[in-house]
């Protein structure tokens, strides 16, 4: 058990990661309950900038759009390359 005395630090760049993992996993759940391919549909929004490919069920098109999706893109392709 950690000494509850010692201060925690956390990085706020974690702290926006795990809300960018969030935010994409929701929009994920989003689009899979209405039927789609979620993998497509995030792609083809990430490519294009076209809000349509985002479903607006649960919210999920609103929520994407308050990232940016340069930000997207670039924790994507960090995920992808750090990952063995």
């Amino acid at each position: 058990m950690a000494n509850q005395s010692e201060t925690m630090l956390f990085s706020s760049k974690e702290i926006e990661r795990e809300k960018l993992k969030q935010l994409l996993k929701s929009v994920e759940d989003a689009l899979n309950e209405r039927g789609y391919n979620a993998i497509n549909q995030i792609s083809g929004y990430l490519i294009s900038n076209d809000p349509a490919y985002i479903s607006s069920y649960k919210n999920a098109r609103t929520n994407i759009q308050q990232v940016e999706r340069y930000e997207i893109i670039e924790e994507l392709v960090r995920f992808y390359l750090e990952s063995e």
